[in-house]
């Protein structure tokens, strides 16, 4: 598996950045953090990676990925219509949707792959539950159920702790690193910096442009994090791209 390689990455609307001249790479197999203050392009960022946003310059090099679909994305939970009348079970199926494609049927193999990954995230038993019944935590560890079906080489999650208790998340990690060691690549935007310390080995520090990008002790000093809130709090949102001329 290629690593995800940003090429002078600016990313924006309406041609104003709101990520710009950001390069490095994701490592196969690598399991990184994004982290800033708010606004400062962690979720365009996603968007970007996933192939939702189109770059403003520079490139993102996917290794072909994204052609062969194998980018599963998690988005914020504000961005999920709950209101939909289906099954926890039926919701988890969905992630063999690239797998059985619209019109593919379903075996006893598929059932169980799926009622295995509700028990993983400690949700057996629910199967038959309408997702509108369940409360914020429930919901979220369906959506992780769903993605491990997917059995994707890079996962891709934009904040998905936010409003969830603490034994949720708890367990939730234990599934991400379970990922990791399976050898998956995850990339994950991430508020908590002790959840960060504590479990990922890389951080990738945004602050509209990178702070600091690599090992996390290094990455999350307090020089950086200072650099990273003076960067937010000053910057233009109407400002247009900037492009850095070859010398």
């Amino acid at each position: 598996m290629s690593a995800i390689t940003l090429h002078n990455l600016t990313l924006g609307y309406q041609r104003h950045p709101a990520v710009h001249h950001l390069s490095g790479s994701f490592a196969p197999g690598s399991m990184t953090a994004i982290v800033g203050p708010n606004g400062s392009g962690k979720s365009t960022l996603v968007k970007g990676l996933t192939g939702f946003l189109r770059p403003m310059e520079g490139s993102i090099d996917r290794g072909g990925l994204l052609q062969n679909r194998k980018i599963a994305y998690l988005p914020q939970r504000l961005e999920v219509d709950r209101s939909f009348p289906i099954t926890v079970l039926d919701t988890v199926l969905l992630g063999l949707w690239q797998e059985i494609g619209m019109f593919g049927g379903m075996n006893n193999t598929l059932w169980e792959r799926a009622a295995q990954a509700l028990s993983t995230v400690g949700l057996g038993g629910l199967e038959s539950r309408a997702i509108n019944e369940l409360s914020g935590g429930q919901f979220q560890r369906v959506m992780f159920a769903r993605m491990s079906l997917q059995d994707s080489p890079v996962l891709i999650l934009d904040e998905p702790f936010n409003a969830i208790d603490q034994q949720t998340i708890l367990d939730l990690m234990a599934v991400i690193c379970g990922w990791h060691d399976e050898g998956r690549t995850l990339m994950m935007v991430v508020h908590d910096l002790s959840l960060v310390r504590e479990f990922f080995p890389q951080t990738l520090l945004l602050a509209r442009e990178p702070v600091a990008w690599g090992d996390t002790g290094a990455v999350l000093t307090e020089e950086n994090l200072m650099q990273s809130r003076v960067m937010a709090q000053a910057w233009d949102q109407s400002a247009a791209i900037c492009r850095k001329v070859p010398l």
